[in-house]
């Protein structure tokens, strides 16, 4: 019978590697890439890359050591699983990561997140990437190391919060138009194309409005699942998507709109704004005018350097490259956007 990543890393570290890991102070978890160190891991996970798995944290004198007591006595397998395993080319192996949490946390965020980041730290490092530490299963933390880094990475601080919410708005206010525009001229597929993107960009703004990350496309929607606004606004979101003619395209994102505008009044961290839809200036399309709201936003941000800054936001909402946004040295590169 299955058994998700986590209980088998956990059993695994419980019968086989702690006992070879015990003369030395550490801390172990399950954490970094997988759908097992979301939660979201099924029989379908287990055809590749998934298998008993840790991260083992010691200090910078004890890495050599308990490296070489992990690699000398792993069992070939452990409850049927094999031990050692490779996939998409990579040779077997055992995925016992024996490193100091420093080393680790630069090489899954780009930045050593056991300290204060920067303003510029938070808009560069992909939201998947910081899943990858705050989702996973700790096992053992005798220092707190590994708590505290967690805790600094629960979510953005107050400032950068708002501007993404700023950058997100602004996101629709910049197609919310389009997308009647587009039908008007009898382009049916580039309306509904547009309605994807704002129906996306709708959906992940409930994320920030939650302060909830979002992980990358293939869990979004199971990600969406567990919001609060997932009951209402799911519904609506499935009739923008499946409307076969302007006129309800339009309607259901209005309401989407609304739905989601009513939602940052609610915040109670910017200035209240009118929800319901209005004309786009003198052409007949119906739209929210979202740049009041990202206007809200950015007024509230107290850093003056942060809030002059263009709304493009982070490098989540820059750039949709998966190879990019499962890099931890890709979107360091982005840097030169923000002038910070």
């Amino acid at each position: 019978m299955f058994a998700s990543g986590q209980k088998l890393s956990r059993r695994f570290y419980r019968d086989v590697v702690e006992p070879l890991i015990r003369p030395w102070p550490h801390g172990a978890a399950l954490l970094g890439w997988g759908s097992d160190v979301l939660g979201y891991d099924t029989e379908r996970s287990v055809d590749h890359g998934w298998g008993p798995r840790l991260q083992l944290f010691v200090s910078d004198a004890d890495v050599t050591d308990a490296r070489r007591a992990v690699e000398s006595s792993l069992p070939d397998t452990f409850e049927g699983w094999p031990v050692r395993f490779g996939w998409a080319g990579q040779p077997p192996r055992h995925w016992v990561d024996v490193t100091t949490l420093p080393d680790w946390l630069t090489g899954q965020l780009g930045v050593d997140a056991s300290r204060e980041l920067t303003t510029r730290d938070w808009l560069l490092i992909p939201q998947q990437l910081i899943l990858g530490v705050v989702r996973g299963a700790v096992y053992a933390d005798p220092t707190g190391g590994l708590a505290a880094a967690r805790s600094r990475l629960a979510w953005y601080p107050d400032d950068v919060w708002l501007w993404l919410m700023a950058s997100g708005w602004h996101r629709i206010e910049e197609e919310e138009h389009l997308v009647g525009r587009a039908a008007e001229v009898g382009d049916e597929l580039g309306s509904r194309l547009l309605a994807g993107r704002l129906a996306r960009d709708i959906l992940r703004l409930s994320f920030l409005q939650e302060r909830a990350y979002c992980p990358y496309l293939k869990w979004l929607g199971t990600a969406f699942r567990e919001l609060d606004a997932y009951a209402e606004l799911a519904p609506i979101l499935d009739r923008v998507l499946a409307a076969g003619d302007y006129p309800a395209r339009e309607q259901a994102l209005v309401a989407a709109y609304e739905f989601v505008a009513r939602r940052h009044n609610a915040l109670g961290v910017a200035d209240t704004v009118d929800p319901s839809p209005r004309p786009f200036h003198d052409r007949p399309f119906q739209v929210l005018l979202a740049g009041r709201l990202a206007d809200t936003c950015q007024a509230a941000i107290a850093d003056p350097q942060l809030r002059d800054q263009p709304l493009i936001g982070s490098v989540d909402q820059v750039c949709d490259s998966t190879d990019v946004l499962s890099s931890t040295s890709r979107p360091r590169e982005l840097a030169v956007l923000y002038d910070l």
